[in-house]
């Protein structure tokens, strides 16, 4: 007899754990079915998040690009100023000589009568040689106008005139000189065409 209660016990004891497995199999597939939506909702926002940041990250980026442009250009600006700078530095000095070279061309044009002004226009001659020469070095040029073609970049006519000697539109006369520095023109020419 107790053998008999031992196994009804046992099959009681089988049963209820059985129970206990459907049921702890049924919550577990509750609870599953819970973590499921769950999943598809932290999925969704997952992915909402992810577009939201791969967005910041694009515009960040092109932010970034942007302002490198910037800061490319701002260089390279910089250093053309820097380069023309050093270029032209000799442009305002050039600018104030010019007068100065004018009238030692005027000057060195007087006809020396006597010993003593023959001397001094040697003198007058030599320093302008040497401002000619030191305006050279920094890179000043005189444009050659007479005989040319007239060029309104390089040459101001202030009067025409016929000349059988020179060509339609050729430079006839000069009356003051043009220069150049480097490759800018400090002062035109001003001269004479024939028409």
């Amino acid at each position: 007899m107790t053998n008999e209660k031992n196994n009804t016990v046992n099959e009681e004891v089988e049963f209820e754990n059985s129970e206990q497995v459907e049921l702890t199999n049924e919550e577990v597939e509750t609870v599953f079915a819970e973590e499921e939506t769950k999943e598809d909702s932290i999925d969704i926002d997952y992915a909402a998040e992810i577009q939201n940041l791969t967005s910041k990250l694009e515009e960040a980026d092109n932010r970034y690009l942007r302002l490198q442009a910037d800061f490319d250009n701002f260089r390279r600006r910089t250093r053309l100023d820097i380069e023309a700078g050093e270029k032209y530095r000799a442009q305002k000095l050039v600018t104030d000589l010019l007068p100065v070279l004018d009238n030692f061309e005027r000057g060195l044009k007087v006809e020396a009568d006597n010993e003593q002004t023959k001397t001094l226009l040697q003198g007058m001659e030599m320093v302008y040689r040497s401002l000619v020469d030191a305006l050279k070095k920094e890179g000043v040029e005189a444009i050659e106008a007479v005989g040319k073609e007239f060029d309104p970049n390089f040459h101001q006519a202030v009067m025409q005139g016929e000349d059988e000697n020179f060509g339609s539109n050729i430079v006839t006369d000069e009356f003051q000189k043009g220069y150049i520095l480097k490759d800018r023109l400090i002062r035109p020419s001003m001269v004479k065409v024939n028409q």
